[in-house]
């Protein structure tokens, strides 16, 4: 505590009024709390009836203006999964979206061995179709901002499930191979488009470590339920490998009109206007500067890394499984349950837990465990093993 003298200067109500007078004030506080002594010479004017206006305060060195400083503006508060309600159905069609990007990933391993045995080719041929949907990923990631900026999350909401109609009704038709290859890379283009947008909105929400381990955990959800179905329309119903597709045709069809709906008034001139700056940056060009920076390529590396793990993982180990743990058909589907199932606990759950503990010290123990499990799965020749470890 200190002790301050405070100058002010008001006009005196005497027969010279042109001369001014001077008070003084001796408060005890703290130098720092300014707000406290204008209060408290706001007080006082109004008690002798004088004005501050036209006046000048001294404290110290500092000097304050002669009226309070204008209110700023508050910045905009961060929104929330249910403010404004319009929030509520776009984050359901958002998961949505993500359990079909999640069906898309999954059942592709357990469709190999029927798609060898169609196509006549072996799994090294076959493995092909993992690769095209990253080239229609990779186009969406340099184009995404673009889409933005002209035709808002609208365009997003419209374009990705029409990519995922399109590749589905195609793939449905039990094409030649190399035009089921390529088209893999359409539906690719589609979840690349939902992945930026719908993660990049919910990341500026309240809590967007628990809502977007959620939308994650909705993809984990869809990767988890398409090794059974998929499994189960083969085996115990005896259905050709394609009729997987009539079902993701119809789910993606659900997928448009909801998306469509929800982010119908999300166009591109009420995106500009919510992101000034993000639509400076798409004229200027701020992308070099991120191309410039060491921790973006860190990241790039890190992701590019483990969404090839993953999806790799998930859509490999239930032919690993058949053929290498000697499990049967259901037994393998189930693994690549597991697996899937497993991801969706920790992407729900874990979320809450890196909020409380901080996200260094919670990724290096999630990738140490990683590591470790991924070992006892590989060096382990058992199937209940392997599967318990592939979940975990």
């Amino acid at each position: 505590m200190a002790t301050e003298t405070i100058a002010r200067t008001v006009p005196q109500a005497s027969s010279s009024p042109g001369a001014p007078g001077t008070e003084a004030y001796e408060l005890t506080a703290p130098r720092n709390t300014l707000k406290e002594t204008w209060r408290r010479i706001r007080n006082t004017s109004r008690q002798d009836g004088s004005s501050v206006i036209g006046s000048s305060i001294d404290i110290g060195d500092n000097v304050l203006q002669q009226a309070p400083p204008d209110a700023t503006t508050t910045p905009t508060p961060a929104q929330r999964w249910n403010k404004p309600p319009g929030n509520i159905p776009r984050l359901g069609f958002c998961f949505w979206s993500f359990m079909i990007a999640g069906m898309n990933d999954a059942a592709v391993g357990a469709l190999i061995p029927s798609l060898e045995d169609y196509y006549g080719f072996n799994y090294t041929i076959i493995s092909l179709i993992f690769l095209t949907p990253f080239v229609g990923y990779s186009a969406a990631a340099l184009c995404n901002a673009t889409i933005h900026s002209k035709f808002g999350q609208r365009g997003i909401a419209i374009a990705a499930p029409i990519c995922h109609i399109v590749a589905y009704a195609v793939i449905s038709a039990h094409p030649p191979f190399p035009v089921l290859v390529a088209v893999n890379s359409i539906s690719g283009f589609g979840n690349g488009l939902t992945d930026a947008c719908f993660c990049a909105w919910s990341g500026v929400m309240e809590n967007p470590n628990s809502i977007q381990g959620c939308l994650h955990a909705c993809y984990s959800v869809g990767a988890l339920l398409a090794p059974l179905i998929a499994t189960s329309m083969i085996s115990t119903y005896e259905l050709p490998w394609y009729t997987w597709y009539y079902l993701m045709t119809g789910v993606s069809f659900l997928e448009l009109v909801g998306l469509t709906a929800a982010f119908w008034h999300k166009t591109g001139a009420v995106y500009r206007s919510e992101h000034l700056h993000d639509s400076e940056s798409v004229r200027g060009g701020r992308t070099r500067e991120a191309l410039g920076s060491k921790v973006t390529w860190l990241c790039t590396v890190f992701f590019f890394t483990y969404m090839g793990i993953e999806v790799g993982l998930g859509g490999w180990v239930v032919t690993f499984m058949l053929r290498v743990r000697k499990a049967t058909e259901i037994q393998s589907g189930v693994s690549g349950t597991g697996f899937w199932a497993g991801m969706a606990a920790g992407r729900l759950f874990l979320g809450f837990v890196t909020e409380r503990f901080g996200e260094r010290l919670c990724v290096a123990i999630y990738l140490a465990c990683a590591l470790a499990l991924h070992l006892v799965f590989w060096l382990v020749p058992r199937f209940v093993v392997s599967a318990i470890a592939v979940a975990l």
